[in-house]
């Protein structure tokens, strides 16, 4: 059997390598994922990814394949996401799988790129898709996930938008110092190179006005939005469901009163 010891080095914190996703969906389709843990042990791996690039995981074999993991004493890492730029996942599909996987597991799930072009939430030219993006992290914390980022330009943008903190994978061994020093506050070459505004709301003229009250004064209700606006109840409704389809803002539970929902731009979330 000939492992690929090249992928992921850069999740090892102290760990030996991850098999290759490969290898790991081929033992789940064949049934052997029992022998192969078995094996992937006795060699001394700690962390196994495990991904549904070319396979489809229910939510109960998700829970079976933990089990097993967790059995041999040992950490399941994994992937969302699909190689194939044709056969990529909808916001919906992908936001489902990382809340099973956050439902079972507290490790953190890396989020497909492969190369970082026209994968994920890159477009052809590796440039961040931002409404894709901010939908995504909407409903999932940026914390829960490793952002695969193979291009310099992406690693600084990801820098920049979520902070020093943030989590990424996929990293080549020469850009590592340049990371290090983005965390630290010092600019890299690639850092000149990113435009700080990002891409504003799509949609009607009152999708729009009601982003900026939202951005403007928030958190703010439903009702607050009609009196503010002077728009109809079902524009605002429409209006707001369609910013949160974006990925613009989210909304919760008003603290002063359960019944009502509070809408918040999807920034203040992630501080």
């Amino acid at each position: 059997m000939v492992l690929d010891l090249n992928k992921h080095n850069q999740f090892t914190d102290g760990y030996i390598l991850l098999f290759t996703w490969l290898l790991t969906e081929y033992a789940i389709r064949e049934k052997v994922f029992e022998k192969f843990m078995e094996s992937a042990k006795t060699i001394g791996f700690d962390i196994i990814e495990i991904s549904e690039n070319s396979i489809h995981l229910t939510f109960e074999e998700k829970k079976k394949i933990l089990k097993i993991v967790d059995s041999y004493d040992m950490r399941a890492q994994w992937k969302i996401g699909r190689k194939d730029p044709r056969r990529q996942l909808s916001v919906d599909e992908t936001t489902k799988k990382m809340n099973e996987i956050l439902e079972i597991s507290q490790e953190k799930i890396i989020l497909e790129a492969n190369l970082g072009y026209n994968v994920g939430i890159y477009d052809e030219k590796g440039d961040i898709k931002w409404n894709l993006l901010s939908a995504i992290t909407s409903k999932i914390s940026p914390n829960s996930i490793i952002f695969e980022a193979p291009l310099e330009i992406q690693q600084a943008v990801l820098v920049a938008e979520f902070g020093q903190r943030v989590n990424m994978g996929e990293i080549k061994l020469n850009n590592v110092l340049s990371i290090e020093s983005q965390r630290r506050g010092f600019l890299s070459k690639a850092s000149f190179s990113i435009t700080p505004v990002k891409k504003g709301p799509e949609g009607s003229p009152a999708t729009k006005f009601i982003h900026y009250i939202i951005r403007s004064k928030h958190p703010i209700d439903q009702s607050e939005l009609i009196y503010v606006t002077n728009l109809p109840r079902r524009t605002v409704q429409a209006s707001v469901e369609e910013l949160k389809e974006q990925g613009l803002i989210i909304e919760k539970n008003s603290l002063d009163d359960t019944r009502k929902k509070v809408y918040n731009l999807v920034k203040a979330e992630w501080i």
